[in-house]
């Protein structure tokens, strides 16, 4: 049995998802997709220059797969590149962090990053809260080809 991907966090949305040489159109041209996490390992590693030990802790995944999917990220772009070819950024398996939360205290209810501020609830500072969604936050998104 096929073991299920795991989520990879992401903290960057690109603004601009659709990328094209200059004097050639749409329909001239072959697609490649770039999947959110490729991007985000991308960012991570080359724009930031974290280690990968630090880089696959931030996307919560193993050493070994963050430097997959950064190899893969790395040939796309080096594909496109080379030979011509649009680059759009869409799907893959990923999470923000981010989650509705709702303290068992005050019954309030709040956005947060589901790694970073969870601790208080920001109205009574209870540490009794939990997110509203639990593990289902995970945003699963297919490749359309």
């Amino acid at each position: 049995m096929v073991r299920p991907v795991k989520c990879r966090r992401i903290r960057f949305f690109p603004q601009y998802t659709y990328y094209i040489p200059l004097d050639k159109r749409k329909c001239q041209v072959e697609e490649i997709t770039l999947k959110m996490e490729e991007l985000e390992a991308l960012r991570l590693k080359d724009i930031q220059g974290l280690s990968q030990e630090e880089c696959a802790n931030s996307m919560g995944v193993s050493r070994q797969t963050f430097q997959n999917i950064l190899e893969s990220a790395r040939k796309k772009v080096a594909l496109a590149l080379t030979e011509g070819n649009a680059i759009h950024i869409k799907g893959g398996n990923y999470t923000s962090g981010i989650c509705q939360f709702r303290c068992l205290n005050c019954n309030q209810q709040y956005t947060m990053d589901f790694d970073r501020d969870r601790p208080l609830c920001p109205s009574c500072g209870s540490r009794e809260i939990i997110c509203n969604k639990n593990n289902r936050f995970c945003q699963r998104l297919k490749e359309i080809k």
